[in-house]
């Protein structure tokens, strides 16, 4: 039994929108074109942040497309998200290179200092943990990549304690922002 929500609130409790102006502009333009449900759920994700069930819903209704082909696409690319993730998305490398520099231990030091495992996100919504196969930034092993804000900041030659102070900086840096606004 799915929990009882009010509308433009999501079960994990993130707001959605109450309505989807902006997702129908996106719609208005790519709609008929064909080939473009790939560009519509990339746009569709830069606006909310990931693919929830209500904008799928929003787009199959709007393009003829089924819910269950839009599905298909979304959990076969990895670059889309059907759950929200936090404001600091944290991709450790677990690829060869960083496999052997310790990758493994890294990602203990991860989930002791925030208290996440492998796609899961802080219950205070500030870091989302993902392996990823490779960030190409071999030399650098172990690497993390942390995206924030539109931005992405690589850290790598990583130890236990050089991630500590990395993800406690970042708490810093959102507790300041906090206080100012």
């Amino acid at each position: 039994m799915q929990p009882s929500v009010n509308p433009g609130d999501c079960a994990c409790g993130c707001t959605k929108p109450s309505d989807f102006s902006e997702l129908d502009l996106i719609l208005a333009e790519y709609k008929t074109v064909p080939g473009s449900l790939i560009t519509i759920l990339q746009k569709t994700q830069s606006l909310y942040g990931y693919l929830s069930r209500e904008a799928i819903a929003h787009i199959a209704h709007a393009t003829g497309i089924t819910q269950a082909k839009i599905y298909g696409v979304a959990t076969f690319y990895t670059q889309f998200r059907l759950k929200p993730i936090g404001k600091n998305l944290i991709m450790l490398c677990q690829g060869t290179a960083c496999h052997v520099s310790g990758s493994k231990a890294i990602e203990e030091a991860i989930t002791k200092e925030i208290g996440i495992s492998d796609g899961e996100t802080t219950p205070d919504g500030l870091f989302t943990l993902n392996n990823v196969a490779c960030l190409g930034c071999c030399s650098l092993a172990p690497v993390m990549m942390i995206q924030s804000e539109g931005t992405d900041e690589t850290y790598g030659k990583l130890t236990k304690d050089s991630v500590k102070e990395i993800l406690q900086s970042i708490r810093d840096r959102d507790r300041d922002r906090e206080v100012k606004q």
